[in-house]
């Protein structure tokens, strides 16, 4: 194994989409970050949890727990948290007013939703996004095409085109997103008039890396991230929507930041991947690489997976009539 790199800081998000907490340790299970996202919005019309990709103003609300999570904090066990609002003013999980209050603050009718148990997967469903819902979501112009998705194993595009959130987590793709300073400091590079802060991202954890790409979390997919109690596998670069353009405390509304993504890195920032040892991370935590075994080329099965994901693609219909 080599060195990777050092944990510079650990994240932790109450609820989907609202202000994060930096932690200076947390406890990583299969399904990410203890006490990660356990509560989320969800669009009373659409009969579906959503976020600040459509709720932009989300990103203006703390969420903090009044109590230390318990250890059984997950699916169907939310602890309760406090919601607050800008320019002031704060609800309870807790309290029967919290629906009305966010749906009065957001203009549009939502609920506040703590993730439910992992046997309950009709409230993890949500209608197909059609090509006009993943333009709005990624901030596309009409002649822009869109992402390209073959990156996710098929059974994991599947997954998020049947449910809203993968089964147990209101994540949404994966348990764990890794980015790295470098990362960051060359996006900053190319648009020096934007500010590429780490809150922009949302990751689990950031990570100061050793090696000298520009966005060695890349180079580590496939591979493992060992440290001293924990160990992740990073998978596929994360595929950026619009949501780090928005506007959010001490962060001004700035197109560039994805404008830059798109133009210079295939629209990714970032890494999604898993957990695969159980345990506690820290700032500071040391993690050693076990590097990724790479294929000597492509592959049918490689060809046979694009072939098919033109043809997802060619389905999705246009928009809602």
């Amino acid at each position: 194994m080599i060195q990777a790199g050092r944990i510079m800081s650990v994240w932790r998000y109450p609820v989907k989409s609202m202000a994060g907490e930096r932690v200076a340790s947390a406890d990583l299970t299969t399904l990410g970050v203890h006490a990660d996202r356990t509560w989320a919005v969800r669009d009373v019309e659409h009969a579906t949890t959503t976020g600040a990709k459509k709720l932009p103003g989300l990103l203006w609300c703390t969420a903090r727990y009044r109590h230390t999570p318990p250890a059984d904090a997950g699916p169907g066990h939310a602890p309760e948290v406090i919601i607050g609002f800008p320019g002031g003013g704060e609800i309870s999980s807790s309290d029967p007013g919290v629906h009305r209050a966010l749906s009065e603050y957001v203009d549009r009718e939502v609920e506040l939703r703590a993730l439910p148990p992992m046997t309950d997967r009709r409230q993890y469903r949500t209608p197909m996004a059609t090509k006009a819902d993943l333009r709005t979501i990624f901030g596309l112009e009409p002649d822009e095409p869109l992402p390209d998705l073959s990156m996710f194993p098929v059974r994991k595009l599947a997954e998020i085109t049947r449910y809203a959130t993968p089964i147990g987590s209101y994540v949404d793709a994966y348990p764990v997103h890794i980015l790295t300073s470098q990362s960051l400091a060359s996006m900053a590079a190319l648009a020096p008039d934007s500010e590429f802060d780490v809150r922009r991202f949302r990751p689990t954890i950031l990570i100061d890396a050793d090696a000298g790409s520009e966005h060695p979390e890349w180079d580590w997919c496939g591979g493992v991230l060992r440290g001293p109690h924990a160990a992740l596998q990073p998978l596929i670069p994360t595929i950026r929507c619009v949501m780090p353009s928005h506007e959010q405390p001490e962060l001004k509304r700035d197109r560039e930041i994805t404008r830059t993504i798109a133009a210079h890195s295939r629209r990714c920032l970032g890494a999604y991947g898993n957990v695969v040892t159980p345990g506690r991370i820290a700032e500071g935590d040391v993690l050693r690489l076990e590097p990724p075994a790479r294929p000597s080329g492509d592959s049918v099965a490689g060809t046979l997976k694009r072939s098919l994901m033109r043809a997802v693609s060619a389905a999705i219909p246009n928009g809602r009539n």
